[in-house]
């Protein structure tokens, strides 16, 4: 939303739908927004499983992932480089979170100051087969 302000556009609240992480709830929200009247050519679902759900919308309507609807999930779970197709995805540095978390609390076990109550890492984009350009459609 902040990038959207920042571009000057202004944020559709249609074209976001509430979920809970798990593929029923990707199923719902993507046959929501697959039900519009103006349905997205690309839905991003905040988790893998959810994108998994969407991969479902998008099917049980006649429509292709990739070809008609792009998806990008968020995880990069092991299931996401064998499905059909392959789901682009956003990974996260588990390995580096676990060790600054681990980091912090024995910090605190010790009494000391952490640096910051907020700490960010880079994520990764892992692109596979699940999206395309618009001029590919």
């Amino acid at each position: 939303r902040a990038a959207l302000a920042a571009a000057g556009v202004t944020a559709d609240d249609r074209l976001v739908q509430p979920g809970d992480f798990y593929h029923a709830s990707g199923f719902t929200a993507g046959g929501a927004l697959l039900d519009l009247d103006d349905p997205p050519t690309a839905i991003f679902a905040a988790s893998d499983q959810m994108a998994f759900g969407v991969y479902e919308a998008i099917r049980r309507r006649g429509l292709r992932v990739c070809d008609d609807v792009s998806v990008v999930g968020f995880d990069d779970l092991p299931e996401a480089r064998w499905a059909s197709p392959p789901l682009t995805t956003v990974r996260q540095p588990l390995v580096e979170m676990g060790r600054l978390a681990a980091r912090t609390v024995l910090r605190l076990a010790q009494g000391e100051e952490i640096d910051s109550p907020r700490v960010e890492l880079a994520t990764e984009l892992v692109v596979r087969d699940s999206t395309a350009g618009p001029a590919c459609r």
